[in-house]
């Protein structure tokens, strides 16, 4: 059922590609993710990440249902929306994985580095962390953004992450806003929103976690910004680190005001 759904979609892709000659590519780009949007394959994450939400593991033979995202223990519905935050507990600004690693580490036993052994999945060898990120992410659908700069280690967090979007470095003297802080530029059939204006920050974070149609696989932000180091040439952003913390608190906070819209489905 899920490949003749896919194999639907995929046709209808390629139509919505052909459709008119004298349409703008923008046009065409457009149609082909409406064709996309038919039937989003993230919904097997989500299944799977409700249910190891659930799922009582480790050492200490225990779920995550008393994790606390924010809104108190076991509150997910509208969390995301508001991370990243301040959390007491750990005394630091956390994201969406680095708090699931504090509650995998605290309530369930694990350690950090069984923890995080696979953070990003291919194939049948899926990361956890995508399927949690696919399920807790799509209880903030619709809910309007408001990530925070109460706490003074919030807005250290933001102030990094602005610096950080700016910095050029690497062999290439690349730097975040070199691709995001213009408006109009596209890479193939990719955007480049511009992350610059609150319409294309709004935009771009609210749609990640996403399931890549090329990949075949689901993809969380951190994904996303760790790809985005690849590609200039940076060093390996660390998994859950306060460098990926700042970037993405300085990311979310620029989008507050929109309905997040994830998973979403994206080429």
């Amino acid at each position: 059922m899920i490949r003749r759904k896919m194999a639907a979609t995929v046709l209808a892709a390629g139509a919505a590609l052909g459709v008119s000659a004298q349409s703008s590519p923008e046009a065409e780009i457009a149609k082909y993710r409406e064709a996309l949007a038919a039937g989003n394959p993230a919904e097997l994450w989500e299944a799977r990440g409700e249910a190891l939400w659930k799922q009582k593991r480790g050492p200490k033979n225990a779920s995550l249902e008393a994790c606390d995202l924010g809104k108190g223990a076991g509150a997910v519905k509208g969390s995301y929306a508001e991370l990243p935050r301040y959390f007491a507990d750990a005394n630091r600004v956390m994201d969406l994985e680095t708090r699931l690693v504090h509650c995998m580490t605290t309530l369930q036993g694990f350690r950090v580095a069984d923890a995080t052994k696979r953070v990003f999945g291919a194939g049948t060898n899926r990361s956890d962390f995508e399927s949690l990120a696919a399920w807790i992410t799509s209880e903030s659908k619709g809910v309007t953004m408001n990530v925070a700069l109460d706490h003074a280690k919030e807005r250290e967090a933001y102030q990094l992450g602005e610096k950080m979007f700016y910095f050029r470095g690497g062999p290439h003297d690349f730097a975040c806003a070199t691709c995001h802080s213009e408006s109009g530029k596209r890479i193939r059939l990719q955007d480049l929103p511009n992350l610059t204006e609150k319409a294309g920050a709004q935009l771009a974070y609210t749609t990640w976690p996403a399931y890549r149609v090329s990949q075949g696989e689901l993809r969380t932000f951190q994904w996303r910004l760790n790809d985005c180091f690849r590609q200039q040439r940076f060093p390996e952003l660390k998994f859950a680190s306060e460098a990926s913390i700042a970037l993405t608190t300085f990311l979310a906070r620029n989008a507050n005001g929109a309905a997040f819209d994830a998973p979403a489905i994206k080429r």
